[in-house]
């Protein structure tokens, strides 16, 4: 790779996106962005692009223009965030296929992409690998799996690294965790279901971000897990951040039978932004095993859970007027609805 690198990132101007762009930036990489939000980042060496990944005109004429050394494909719709399954499933399956056909004929040598632990539904008791069968439960995790399908065709064509990825925290990520930092804010009752005893890995958008980079710069190529390590359980990192603020918020539980099923009611009448994958996970263990990228491109995680959750809390917090003012943005930058959880949140 030269070192005037250009890069293609797609959903730039989201959370991950704009991340991962400015890493890229700030390591000498030409970077254009393409994304269906507008992006408001200026910089000389980013070409910033409002458009669809679907639309084949447009994303030829981006590879026409510009001789890509790498694509990032960061991209994705949200089941909370789109009731249009049909353009959920487009968006991240035909443009996830757009993008390799292009990539493909013009010879791009790495294609990096982010897929998600919602491969799966159900708890391992045991560090998932990258060797474990993926067997999604809901629309967004068949479409991750159904994209990555998509790249293994165009194994002989590219190197393309798969980055399976549990949920990206930060400061700024917000979409369903601002439920989590709303009660907190508040000083309410945050819940656990059952004892809150279950382990659930977290990455920090920065570590993500480096192993953008290291794939990169590599020649590998493959499916690669990617988390934090020392993964403590629900309520010991809600307590953490809860200790944090300072709110006088505290950790309570939850009977696991009632809540599940209440769960699943309500998301069957769409009155939660909870689906199938959050109903069956919500009190479950779920750790990937990271050895293979740590083994293979030399990657190291920087914070833990409740370290990047209390980071992601105190700026909810500092920009709480400016983030409820948000309009025409991804949905990990604006908060998620509550709808069935207000109630919740009322007795709490």
């Amino acid at each position: 790779m030269t070192a005037m690198a250009t890069v293609l990132v797609t959903g730039g101007a989201g959370f991950f996106g704009d991340v991962l762009k400015r890493r890229l930036l700030a390591e000498g990489l030409d970077c254009v962005s393409l994304d269906l939000q507008p992006d408001p980042m200026v910089h000389p060496r980013l070409t910033s692009v409002q458009g669809d990944i679907r639309d084949d005109e447009l994303v030829g004429g981006l590879f026409t223009e510009h001789r890509f050394d790498g694509v990032f494909h960061c991209a994705a719709m949200l089941a909370h965030a789109v009731k249009d399954e049909e353009f959920l499933w487009s968006s991240n399956v035909e443009g996830t296929a757009v993008l390799a056909r292009h990539s493909a004929a013009r010879q791009v040598p790495k294609f990096v992409f982010i897929s998600s632990n919602c491969l799966w539904g159900e708890s391992f008791h045991r560090p998932v690998t990258e060797d474990d069968e993926p067997r999604p439960v809901e629309i967004y995790g068949r479409s991750k799996w159904e994209a990555e399908k998509v790249l293994a065709r165009h194994r002989d064509d590219f190197e393309a690294v798969i980055l399976r990825s549990p949920t990206i925290v930060d400061a700024g990520r917000l979409g369903l965790l601002t439920i989590l930092f709303d009660f907190i804010r508040e000083g309410r009752r945050v819940w656990v279901v059952g004892q809150g005893d279950n382990r659930y890995q977290f990455i920090y958008a920065p570590d993500l971000a480096e192993a953008c980079l290291l794939a990169l710069r590599s020649d590998a190529s493959g499916c690669f897990n990617i988390g934090s390590d020392d993964v403590k359980t629900l309520a010991e990192v809600y307590r953490y951040v809860i200790a944090q603020a300072g709110t006088g918020a505290r950790v309570a539980s939850l009977p696991k039978a009632p809540t599940l099923a209440a769960m699943r009611l309500a998301g069957a009448l769409k009155l939660s932004p909870l689906g199938p994958y959050h109903w069956r996970m919500i009190a479950e263990d779920f750790i990937f095993d990271t050895s293979k990228l740590k083994a293979e491109l030399g990657w190291r995680p920087t914070l833990t859970n409740e370290e990047m959750l209390a980071e992601a809390y105190k700026s909810y917090e500092k920009d709480f007027e400016e983030i409820h003012r948000r309009r025409d943005v991804s949905a990990h930058r604006q908060p998620a609805q509550m709808g069935a959880i207000r109630i919740l949140k009322w007795l709490s």
